[in-house]
């Protein structure tokens, strides 16, 4: 039995992700536990940990923050416990080193690299950058495995992080230029998109994460 944590601290995409992960797990035969969950203890004892997140990145930031010793509890068991760890959208850019979203707030720092505000080559394009659209140059990484080479998902977001590394970056997207559409480091992984929207592919990603042995 799998015990996977996933992050409550006030973002509201909390309990689609869990029932993504949920239908995930049940279609791939995957024995799960899942808790929702701002406790310390149950963070560093889950066998993995989903940080979802919408909105704004200061103020996701903040909520995660005011969750006492729910940021010490991830530090802990993403880098001394190296337990597998998911970031889907804002809990991507969390991920980061600095959100300049409105005002310049700190990020884990996990990812080195910034996030910033999309601005299309083709000044027609709107912002937000929603709906679905393809992922290329993708890595060769075990949680998009099978989604094959130019797989569509589900975007909503104004904002994207830009990588320090070229190696931590998994996969891009092109919406007037191309940006960061996930990320990869050792045990974290983390998706600009929405799995828990984009059907077929984010199922398979979403199986792919609770299968993954970093």
């Amino acid at each position: 039995m799998t015990r996977l944590a996933i992050i409550d601290y006030g973002s509201g995409n909390v309990r689609s992700v869990q029932r993504a992960l949920e239908a995930a797990a049940n279609h791939h035969e995957i024995r799960l536990d899942v808790t929702l969950t701002d406790n310390p203890d149950r963070i560093r004892q889950a066998d993995r940990i989903v940080l979802p997140g919408v909105g704004h990145f200061a103020d996701c930031a903040a909520g995660l923050s005011g969750r006492s010793g729910v940021n010490e509890a991830l530090n802990e068991a993403v880098f001394r416990s190296r337990r597998p760890f998911l970031g889907v959208c804002v809990g991507m850019q969390l991920m980061a080193t600095l959100g300049r979203e409105d005002v310049e707030t700190r990020g884990l720092g996990w990812i080195p690299g910034v996030v910033e505000r999309l601005r299309p080559a083709d000044p027609a394009l709107p912002i937000p950058h929603m709906g679905w659209n393809v992922l290329t140059d993708l890595a060769d990484h075990p949680c998009l495995a099978g989604l094959g080479p130019e797989p569509h998902v589900y975007f909503v977001h104004s904002y994207a992080l830009k990588a320090e590394h070229r190696d931590h970056v998994a996969a891009r997207c092109d919406y007037g230029g191309k940006f960061v559409a996930a990320v990869a480091r050792d045990n974290l992984f983390g998706t600009q998109f929405h799995p828990e929207k984009s059907q077929t592919a984010g199922q398979t990603l979403l199986a792919n994460f609770l299968r993954w042995k970093p």
